[in-house]
């Protein structure tokens, strides 16, 4: 029988800005186990990850320049998602873990499977919606990258 560690505690998840760096346009969440949001040398270690993540020429045929990255502040480990829009419906995804301490390592571990924590699922649920009715099914008939960056969330899950 698995045995929970605790009762289940709702997290803060803070939009915290739009980051914009070489042609990409990046929502940046923030999610805490404790806070409001997470530690700031954590937002700026996922920044320079990203700029080592993402690809090059951010706008192309197949790309947009846009997506979001997840910084989580969490209780035995740190998450650092990135994640950008392709061939109008696919959604890149890689993610870094750190063990939470002083003085966060992060590994690259995407290649081992893992996906997201049960309150960044809930990121990128929000993020899925947010473009399916912006770009995907915008009732203008028009893709909206505009309003795709404009589309927030803010609320404890």
């Amino acid at each position: 029988m698995i045995k929970l560690t605790g009762d289940y505690k709702k997290r803060p998840i803070r939009f915290l800005d739009i980051w914009q760096k070489q042609g990409w346009r990046m929502k940046v969440y923030g999610v805490a186990f404790q806070g409001e949001q997470p530690r700031e040398e954590l937002v700026a270690t996922a920044k320079t990850l990203a700029l080592q993540t993402v690809p090059f020429p951010a706008v192309n045929e197949d790309r947009y320049g846009v997506g979001f990255i997840g910084v989580h502040d969490g209780k035995d480990a740190d998450f650092i998602f990135i994640d950008w829009w392709s061939n109008e419906n696919e959604l890149n995804h890689h993610v870094y873990v750190s063990k939470h301490g002083a003085k966060p390592q992060f590994a690259y571990c995407t290649p081992k499977g893992l996906i997201a924590c049960t309150w960044d699922i809930k990121v990128l649920n929000f993020e899925r919606d947010c473009w399916v009715t912006a770009v995907l099914d915008n009732p203008s008939g028009n893709p909206d990258i505009e309003q795709y960056l404009q589309c927030h969330m803010s609320e404890d899950i």
